[in-house]
């Protein structure tokens, strides 16, 4: 892939994020020429210029007709990246299948035993017919589809990271699809067991292979460390047991359930002859990881279509991160929505980027966006300082849980608007409440514990400026105003101001857009 420097590049990130009003802190504007620019010519429909970037977003495309509409779809598709529904149902498909004919005329055995065979050819992995794994093949193609399609949007994202990664190992490349059998690519996947992220590292096994795990930070979320790791724990259960079904066997259940499985079937060393000694989980786990082997493998054939991601991978870059910051703060100052921020920084477990001595915590943005935070680091960090000293102590993840509100379900709410004004997950409200589907109806009631306070002192402020309707000025929304660029020029108005004057959710704007900014 070939970088260059382009100059529209680094005009935009400047005009996009300008300020014209006074700094918060008075501080300089820093201007920098940052080298973010990136070619990929299959994402010119999504993006309109040759910057590769994460800025336009489904919202563009239904705000024409209907704002609360666009932002419930972009909730719900964000969900979907987050939903932890997807691994349990990968969990219990692994636990509970029962390798019963299923009967599929779209799929016949005859051609499935000829695509085998070829897949065979073209992996290290011993993939054959067998009755049990035609089974789970068919039983996702036909009860599956869905997550089978999500999973693969989701697997854009994270396959060139793993693909990368195995092959700096000598790992073999379809190892990538085992993430799905562990995780189902959900970035911060819990199992009931304790295990953790992408790859559900347990906190001893993780610590083994350098996954760190403080208050702030959990290392084996980290898609990157949580890879690199996982594949050093392969490559040593490949040595030591020399077969790679084997070795994924001993990585779901460990080495000594595969020892005893061995010892138990008399000396046989196929998977398949020793798999009625290993535990139930496991006796399923390479069926499952061959199907979706498989289906990846011919997608198109049953006729899969991703639509991709957001953003793909190749269009993120880090910083390194010098002072603390919350990813609310940040998805504020870049207008990205939370919840992205969220997927692209998982390891950060109460959502702030803490400065340790000899750590360098890093945060992971789309290309634009990192332009934009660069250009304006200094004005950034002194806006978070200033956010967090003016919040009542203590910090927002040391509140105690008996710290909830009672939501009142209103008129054209939906889950990820009110997950968002309380910085709490869609998935956390609905295990709070017992919600198996996303449908709320008015007049429900809520309980959330929410993760950041919500400052009195400025609601009062608020309903007290809302009586004077003389003190209310219009601004209009201009290209590449963010809330937070908008707020710098109204001296003593914050975001969450303008939010709340005019009953904004999310962090979107659109040029044209008219906003109500009441003078103190």
């Amino acid at each position: 892939m070939k970088y260059f420097l382009s100059l529209l590049s680094i005009f935009a990130s400047l005009g996009l994020f300008a300020q014209e009003g006074k700094a918060i802190d008075s501080i300089k504007k820093v201007k920098l020429q940052v080298v973010d620019s990136i070619a990929v010519t299959s994402f010119t429909k999504e993006f309109p210029t040759t910057v590769v970037s994460a800025k336009i977003k489904d919202t563009m495309v239904f705000t024409l007709e209907d704002m609360k509409r666009a932002r419930s779809i972009d909730s719900l598709w964000l969900k979907e990246l987050f939903d932890t529904g997807r691994f349990e149902e990968m969990y219990g498909s692994v636990l509970n299948q029962d390798y019963e004919p299923i009967p599929y005329e779209e799929l016949p055995t005859e051609v499935l035993k000829q695509r085998l065979e070829e897949l065979n050819a073209r992996t290290p992995f011993n993939v054959e017919y067998n009755p049990s794994l035609e089974s789970v093949i068919r039983g996702y193609l036909k009860n599956r589809r869905r997550t089978m399609a999500n999973l693969m949007a989701l697997s854009d994202y994270y396959f060139p990271m793993f693909e990368e990664l195995l092959d700096k190992h000598g790992l073999p490349l379809e190892m990538k699809y085992l993430a799905i059998v562990e995780s189902a690519l959900v970035p911060r996947a819990t199992s009931r067991v304790g295990a953790q992220g992408l790859w559900q590292f347990m906190y001893s096994t993780g610590k083994m292979f350098g996954l760190e795990v403080s208050s702030y930070v959990d290392e084996r979320n980290d898609p990157i460390m949580a890879t690199e790791a996982a594949c050093e724990y392969l490559k040593s259960l490949e040595k030591s047991l020399g077969d790679w079904d084997l070795a994924l066997a001993a990585y779901n259940s460990g080495p000594g359930n595969v020892a005893k499985a061995l010892r138990r079937s008399g000396g046989y060393t196929n998977y398949w002859n020793i798999r009625q000694h290993l535990p139930r989980e496991t006796a399923g786990y390479l069926p499952a990881f061959l199907a979706t082997m498989y289906i990846f493998e011919y997608a198109e054939e049953h006729g899969f279509k991703s639509a991709g991601p957001q953003f793909p991978y190749v269009a993120t870059d880090t910083i390194k991160i010098k002072k603390m910051v919350t990813l609310q703060q940040v998805a504020e100052v870049t207008n990205l929505d939370i919840d992205e921020v969220r997927f692209l920084n998982p390891s950060y477990k109460k959502d702030i980027i803490p400065v340790v001595k000899d750590e360098n915590y890093v945060l992971r943005l789309p290309l634009d966006a990192v332009g934009k935070f660069l250009t304006n680091e200094k004005a950034i960090y002194a806006y978070a300082e200033k956010e967090f000293n003016e919040r009542e102590k203590p910090l927002p993840q040391f509140f105690e849980q008996n710290d909830k509100v009672r939501y009142r379900v209103r008129s054209g709410d939906y889950l990820g608007k009110i997950a968002e004004k309380y910085g709490v997950s869609v998935s956390k409200i609905k295990r709070w409440n017992g919600l198996r589907s996303n449908r709320l109806r008015v007049g429900q009631r809520l309980t959330i514990y929410p993760s950041r306070p919500t400052s009195t002192q400025s609601s009062s402020n608020s309903t007290a400026s809302s009586a004077s309707a003389g003190n209310v000025r219009t601004y209009t929304v201009r290209s590449g105003d963010s809330l937070w660029s908008i707020s710098q020029k109204f001296p003593g108005v914050s975001v969450e101001n303008i939010k709340k004057w005019n009953d904004i959710s999310g962090n979107k704007l659109k040029p044209g857009m008219k906003l109500k900014i009441q003078k103190g």
